[in-house]
């Protein structure tokens, strides 16, 4: 009777303890350089290949990410084939069956208006001489971002701690070959566009642009921020300066930026929509699009600051009174 009465003591003090009320950071800290390692170690591994838009490299990677969100308990998008969005693109004259995959945590208190934090899956394959590229940070430290940030916000759900808005997990195909998973996806979304107050977008978060005037890897470049909504560019600022306290470097967010970088990532279909975006990015580097983008290069304690970044900002969007504003 005595070891029964313990075991059901026990039995509560696990559960009202997981249910005692955390702060954003410590959710925010779970999100750590020694997870990311280890998932972008095998996410850039030559086991997928270097994920070309509908290889079988390609397919490893969506049956990757879809182990892990089921794994982690977090369900799949609406309209999805578990997990999986099918199309068939049309690339260089030939038909390619490939797909994005979407799983979503639904908001407690306004579960019809939509976040969606974005990566691409695919990359570039293997080259003319055999070599693979791996593509660690393009977009290898994107997607495992996404992973990440997506456990903090599981982590928070099952401590009743749960968005009051969805979060949409959106990994798309094809953006390699011309942004067309997440074209896609917004000519045939999973959830209203009218009620997706803002989009998220992580593309090549790993490295330092050896361009810069320093080498100090504090900094994250901002794209789009306050080309739609200036009420998005001031939470971006302020969760940067109460959590997190990176240099926010807005050089390619000019208009005249000849790089033209805010049409060159996925976010950009969104803003093509009227969806607020911002676009995360730490700049290109000598290992763009070859075998050199291997994950021994990716700096993974800043990586894990500036997906924390991404969080807070995503925790902020999703858990405020009120939707953001256009301009």
């Amino acid at each position: 009777m005595m070891r029964s009465i313990i075991c059901l003591l026990l039995f509560f003090s696990i559960n009202v303890k997981a249910q005692v009320k955390k702060s954003v950071t410590d959710y925010a800290l779970g999100i750590t350089s020694k997870e990311l390692m280890e998932q972008l170690y095998v996410y850039s591994s030559d086991y997928f290949q270097g994920r070309e838009t509908g290889t079988v490299g390609q397919k490893r990677a969506v049956d990757f990410l879809r182990n892990f969100y089921n794994i982690a308990s977090i369900p799949p998008a609406i309209g999805t084939d578990n997990y999986f969005q099918p199309m068939e693109l049309e690339i260089k004259g030939r038909k390619v069956a490939t797909e994005n995959v979407a799983a979503v945590i639904k908001g407690t208190d306004h579960p019809n208006e939509y976040i969606v934090i974005s990566s691409h899956l695919d990359h570039i394959g293997v080259n003319s001489k055999g070599e693979i590229n791996n593509g660690a940070d393009d977009d290898g430290s994107g997607t495992v971002s996404m992973l990440q940030i997506a456990q903090a916000f599981k982590m928070a759900a099952d401590n009743g701690q749960g968005p009051k808005r969805s979060i949409i997990f959106l990994h798309v195909t094809g953006e390699e070959k011309g942004l067309l998973g997440s074209k896609y996806y917004t000519e045939n979304p999973l959830y209203p566009l009218e009620d997706t107050i803002a989009n998220l977008n992580v593309d090549m978060i790993g490295r330092v642009n050896p361009k810069r005037e320093t080498n100090d890897p504090n900094y994250i470049y901002l794209i789009g921020s306050d080309k739609l909504s200036q009420e998005l560019h001031n939470i971006s600022e302020a969760m940067n300066d109460k959590y997190t306290q990176l240099e926010l470097d807005y050089t390619y967010n000019d208009d005249n930026d000849p790089n033209r970088f805010y049409y060159r990532s996925d976010h950009y279909n969104f803003a093509k929509k009227n969806i607020p975006v911002i676009f995360y990015f730490s700049g290109t580097h000598e290992d763009y699009h070859r075998p050199g983008d291997t994950p021994d290069k990716i700096l993974y304690p800043t990586l894990a600051k500036r997906s924390r970044l991404i969080f807070y900002t995503a925790w902020e969007l999703a858990n405020r009174k009120e939707r953001i504003k256009l301009n």
